[in-house]
Formats: structure tokens, sequence, C-alpha cells
């Protein structure tokens, strides 16, 4: 069986990381076999990370966080930026034009932009053969995807039988792989035809608060690089002015 985890951020975004020191970290420290970059409304990380990707062993898959208007929407197997802020309808559109998978990430959670249970089961019931969700993350182990685990979980098995995945949804180095997905095989093309045909299964464990309080301090750090970083470029600006 196949292993992957596609839900993750880098420092290209809100993540703590850069993209090489992700894909460092997956190749020494972890057993994953596919792997995204998901930077949130941008495919910069994406690109980054397939154009080293052949230095590594594990296969690279395009993928973005588009935030909709109704929350936010992970999109795989994409080469083409897609804008944010649209509705949940047309982005999945979008998505599909170009091929790839719309994967609802921790649905119903009140903790982060979430897809919510009137605009998910808006997307179940729509005629449009374009218009669906491929799966749904059922497993994430932030403590915003603990909180609607037992939600989707229920509404899943008796009412939306979705593919289920499971993702890290990691913004620093040490979350990763603590969500995944397994699947029959171990290429990215692997996992996409297990996802079509629903043979994927969820599996991780959830962060404890030592760990969130870690991601938190890392989170604060590159906030104060950046405005270090920022308030020098302004008075070097100034100077020159």
């Amino acid at each position: 069986m196949g292993k992957a985890d596609f839900h993750m951020h880098t420092s290209l975004n809100d993540g703590t990381a850069t993209v090489r020191e992700v894909l460092n970290y997956i190749r020494d420290r972890t057993d994953l076999d596919v792997i995204a970059i998901t930077d949130h409304d941008r495919l910069t990380g994406s690109y980054e990370a397939l154009e080293l990707a052949n230095e590594y062993r594990f296969d690279v898959v395009a993928g973005c966080e588009i935030t909709t208007l109704h929350g936010h929407l992970l999109a795989l197997f994409i080469d083409k930026p897609i804008p944010m802020w649209r509705p949940l309808d047309w982005t999945i559109g979008k998505i599909h034009e170009q091929g790839g998978l719309a994967i609802a990430v921790h649905p119903f959670s009140m903790l982060t932009r979430s897809i919510g249970f009137r605009s998910f089961d808006g997307i179940m019931r729509n005629g449009s053969p374009e218009i669906y969700f491929d799966a749904v993350e059922t497993f994430n182990p932030s403590v915003a995807g603990r909180t609607c685990a037992a939600k989707i979980h229920r509404l899943n098995k008796s009412r939306f039988h979705l593919p289920e995945v499971g993702c890290s949804d990691s913004h620093h180095l040490e979350g990763i792989g603590t969500g995944y997905t397994t699947f029959p095989g171990k290429t990215a093309q692997d996992m996409q035809k297990a996802i079509l045909a629903s043979q994927t299964k969820a599996f991780g464990e959830y962060w404890d608060f030592l760990t969130h309080r870690r991601i938190a301090q890392l989170k604060f750090q590159r906030i104060g690089r950046n405005w270090a970083r920022m308030g020098r470029s302004a008075v070097r600006a100034f100077a020159r002015g």
C-alpha cells in the first residue's frame, strides 16, 4: 500500500519551512510515497517542488488550497492558478476543467475557514456532471480538524459516501505525515485512481497541546523575521529616496 500526505504549507505562504526544507524532511523523516505542497491560493510552492522532484524518491503532485466564498477547497493535479473568492461550485468546475481533483478539507470546522454543511450538501445535490467533490478529508490532526471529525465521519458514512482521505495540513516540519492517506500502489497516478475508485483510507494521530504551542511559536518567529526584513527594506528605500 502507498502512503500520501497532500495537504501542507510552506514559508512561501503561511507555513514555517521552505520548499527545500519540506522535501528534505519528507525524504529523511517519513515513508511517504506521494506528497503535494498546497499553499493557499497560489501554486508557487507547488511549482518549486515539481522542479526539485527528480531529486527525491517520492512523487510530487501539483496542488493548492483555494479560498472560495464558502470555505477552503483542496485542488490536486492542476497546473494553472484558480482565482480565490469565487463561489464553491464555480471553483470546483474550474478544477475539473483542468482534470484535477476537488477535495473538501476540514469541512464543518468552526476554527478555520471551512465549507459548512449547507454548502457541502448543496454540492452533493448539484445536478451538474462537473460539480462534485472527489473526496473528503476525514482526518486532519489539527485542533480545527479534530473538532469536526466526528460529524464528517458520521455524515459521510450515512449520507455522502465520498472517498475518504487523511492529510496533515501541516504548517511546520514535524507535522508532516501525522495525517495520511493509504492507497493501492505507490505512485501519484495510483493515488489518483484510488481516490476516484474509493479505495483510499484515512489515518493519523492528533496533535497535542505542546505541538500546537510549538506551531504558534514558529509562526510568530516567522512573522517577526518578516517584519524585520520589511523594516530594513523600508529604511533602505527611504535612504535611496
